[in-house]
């Protein structure tokens, strides 16, 4: 399936919030490691894919990145469903908490 199959257009308000809304940890990261292709790869921010706003989407390498912070405990036990629907459309899933990004980003971006 292409990733272009997979965009949802309703998400896109709320993408859009979140990209003004994001954490310290997210802002890090992109800053720091995933912005204007830093990488060599091109990343999206708070892109829209099925019924999921991924944090960061690299849609060459069929890579989500995600940033797990206070928020995120409180719907853990979501993770592995949503990362077995997105397996399914092709896509891996990294997760990092927001501690991990902010205290040992050498090791992130490793």
């Amino acid at each position: 399936m292409k990733y272009n199959n997979d965009y949802n257009k309703k998400l896109k308000p709320l993408a859009r919030n979140l990209r003004t809304d994001s954490t310290k940890a997210e802002v890090r990261l992109w800053s720091e490691l995933l912005s204007k292709g830093k990488t060599g790869y091109t990343f999206l921010r708070q892109r829209p894919i099925s019924n999921f706003i991924a944090d960061f989407l690299c849609k060459e390498l069929k890579l989500i990145i995600e940033v797990d912070g206070y928020s995120h405990n409180f719907k853990v036990e979501d993770d592995p469903k949503r990362d077995q629907e997105l397996a399914a459309l092709g896509f891996t899933t990294l997760r990092f908490t927001d501690n991990e990004v902010m205290k040992d980003l050498s090791n992130v971006e490793r």
